[in-house]
């Protein structure tokens, strides 16, 4: 038996780490990655601009593939660091952990709290090249292949290329991600213009100007109304109940609070919650405070004008909210946000902030607009009878749930512990029978789905509760739906959507993640639903194992790590099986690379951005054709098909 030592223990130096495990850092290395280095690099630009320190951001996607991002904040600090003893900016961008958002110095209000920002982009570039103007002087440092510095110092301090005015102060970064770890590395000017855009909403008055060189696009991105603007731009297209969006703003203790909102003819409500510019799409305490006190200020006013009556209950919260399109956005000076994905925030005294600027503010206003106030009431009204006679309608419906038989379609699993359950969804019985063969039959359960489910988008909620296949999910996870819904009840850890990798497979994912998103969205927010991954390739080559020669296998995930394999193993390539549909796997294969928790890859389904979240569900799941017609032309360059 191979002895276990310490010799076998790796120890990764530095950057090496994040090159290592990238997906810890970054999320993916694929597009979302990708583009995640230049947000990472904009925080700190826009960190400046909430200290008060920068009005001015400049992105520009060069010819060659790189990406230049100029603030005219500070400039990264170039003196010697007191314990490292290199210049600050050289720690800043090689040193993971090491930041001026950790103290109480630097910035009185941030969005990054971790400090691993700039290191992590420099790790994951082929190059970088930081330029920083301070004092009159402009100071330059370039580092290579994952974050290795390459300008020497003079007399220990980064090297002056130049001379500027003291009033022209600020960073610029250029970088270039690394292809060997990037599945691409060619940047879209469209996904970097919407974030842009929203980074301007969020900080008003702040310019950012973006270029592209590749197609010669200029624009620039200047909101003077901020959140305001934003509630009008996500209304653009739809009828709204008052023309102009109404704005709150107030400070309570060290918290600044912004409020605008919107009421539509629409019958849901979105609520998006920033923090310090952090979108925390699972909300929390801001959130809490902001429906707390629109629900008891909308009640009071109600009663006085009488349009509650004595013998009338007060309205329900979602009869309030119904139509509303709301941005709450909060500045907090140590905000406690859940979990290192930031998309909860905990901090109690933000509930109590945010309920007590605009439980003041909206009282205020709705003193002066007395029209505007009874056109919502009304609107609250009619949510309150329409729920009031649906609710005999609704009830009948879902009492059609316990009358499901699901004996018939899900294969369960024999545990009753729903934290060690999961249920795999997966297209047709012959797919579903090899998942059967191939599972855990103490943990693991399997529903198959006859065909396409209903494109909810288009269609009420009593019309979707009449489609089998939608009834016998919510009869199988058993957690309810709509105002019934109770996660608590719900009988798996993990819902797994398991589908072949083809265009029928992809768009019947997209139907069942629109029903989750729509009528189940708390599945998604706990971390609830996840894709299964199939590799594409088995790959077989002969390799030497203890002296001998034996043929192994491999499988592979995409046309990217088939390519890395060609391109770094050294290894001939005996056979390539590619596998289109989950049928052409055997029992142990599928066991192997997709069900076992041990080898297997899931992809966990999360929302990072909720405005653009419920703009693209609309844009591709409604049935206005035209926007969607437009959308897919526009991304059509980046599909990769298999033809």
């Amino acid at each position: 038996m191979e002895q276990y030592t310490g010799s076998q223990i790796v120890v990764l130096e530095g950057l090496e780490a994040v090159r290592k495990r990238p997906g810890m850092y970054i999320g993916s290395t694929g597009s979302r990655g990708l583009h995640h280095l230049v947000w990472e690099i904009l925080d700190n630009g826009i960190d400046e601009h909430l200290g008060g320190f920068c009005n001015e951001i400049e992105v520009t996607l060069l010819k060659d593939g790189g990406i230049s991002i100029t603030d005219h904040g500070r400039g990264v600090p170039i003196d010697i660091h007191p314990t490292k003893h290199i210049p600050t900016a050289r720690v800043v961008y090689t040193i993971l952990h090491a930041g001026g958002k950790f103290g109480s110095g630097a910035y009185k209000v941030s969005g990054g709290l971790h400090g691993v920002g700039a290191s992590v982009v420099n790790a994951l570039s082929s190059r970088m090249i930081v330029e920083i103007r301070r004092d009159g002087r402009i100071y330059q440092d370039e580092y290579q292949n994952g974050g290795h510095p390459i300008t020497e110092l003079v007399d220990g301090m980064l090297p002056v290329i130049g001379k500027c005015n003291k009033s022209d102060t600020g960073t610029k970064v250029t970088f270039y991600p690394d292809p060997s770890i990037f599945e691409t590395v060619e940047f879209k000017a469209d996904t970097i213009t919407k974030k842009l855009k929203e980074t301007a909403f969020l900080n008003k008055g702040l310019r950012i100007r973006f270029s592209d060189e590749i197609s010669g696009l200029k624009t620039e991105y200047f909101e003077e109304y901020g959140i305001k603007s934003f509630v009008s731009y996500i209304n653009r297209e739809t009828e709204v109940l008052h023309k102009e969006p109404i704005y709150i703003e107030g400070k309570s203790g060290d918290i600044e609070v912004e409020v605008a909102f919107q009421y539509t003819t629409s019958f849901t409500e979105q609520i998006n919650a920033y923090c310090n510019r952090i979108n925390v799409v699972d909300g929390g305490t801001l959130v809490t405070g902001f429906k707390m006190a629109l629900t008891r200020v909308m009640n009071q006013y109600a009663r006085e004008l009488g349009v509650l009556k004595e013998k009338d209950e007060n309205f329900d919260g979602k009869d309030i909210r119904n139509g509303l399109v709301a941005i709450i956005s909060i500045k907090h000076p140590d905000p406690q946000f859940e979990g290192q994905t930031k998309t909860k925030l905990g901090n109690t005294d933000a509930k109590t902030a945010v309920d007590d600027v605009f439980s003041g503010e909206v009282t205020r206003y709705f003193d002066k607009n007395v029209d505007i106030l009874k056109t919502i009431l009304d609107n609250s009204m009619k949510s309150y009878t329409a729920r009031k006679a649906g609710d005999k309608a609704r009830n009948a419906v879902l009492k059609q749930l316990l009358d499901v038989d699901t004996k018939s379609k899900l294969a369960s699993c024999s545990s009753k512990k729903p934290e060690e359950c999961e249920v795999y969804i997966v297209e047709g019985d012959s797919a579903g029978g090899t998942v059967k063969t191939a599972r855990n039959r103490r943990t693991q359960a399997v529903l198959p789905l006859r065909g396409k489910i209903l494109n909810v988008e288009k269609a009420n909620l009593e019309k979707i509760l009449v489609n089998n296949e939608i009834k016998t999910m919510i009869a199988s996870f058993g957690c309810g739906i709509g105002d019934d819904f109770d996660i608590k009840k719900l009988r798996y850890d993990k819902i797994i959507i398991l589908t072949d990798a083809d265009v029928d497979g992809a768009h019947i994912s997209t139907l069942l993640l629109t029903f989750f998103y729509r009528f189940m969205p708390e599945l998604i927010m706990a971390g609830k639903v996840y894709r299964g991954l199939p590799p594409l390739y088995r790959v077989e080559y002969e390799d030497t194992v203890r002296g001998k020669k034996k043929k192994i296998h491999k499988y592979l995930f995409n046309d990217f790590e088939l390519e890395k394999f060609r391109r770094e193993s050294g290894k001939k390539i005996l056979t390539l099986q590619r596998y289109k549909g989950l049928g052409e796997m055997d029992a142990e294969q599928l066991w192997e690379t997709t069900l076992d928790p041990e080898n297997r890859i899931l992809a966990q389904v999360s929302i990072s951005d909720t405005v653009e979240a419920d703009e693209i569900t609309t844009l591709l799941m409604s049935s206005n054709v035209p926007p969607r017609r437009q959308f897919v032309m526009d991304e059509a360059k980046y599909a990769k098909l298999d033809v």
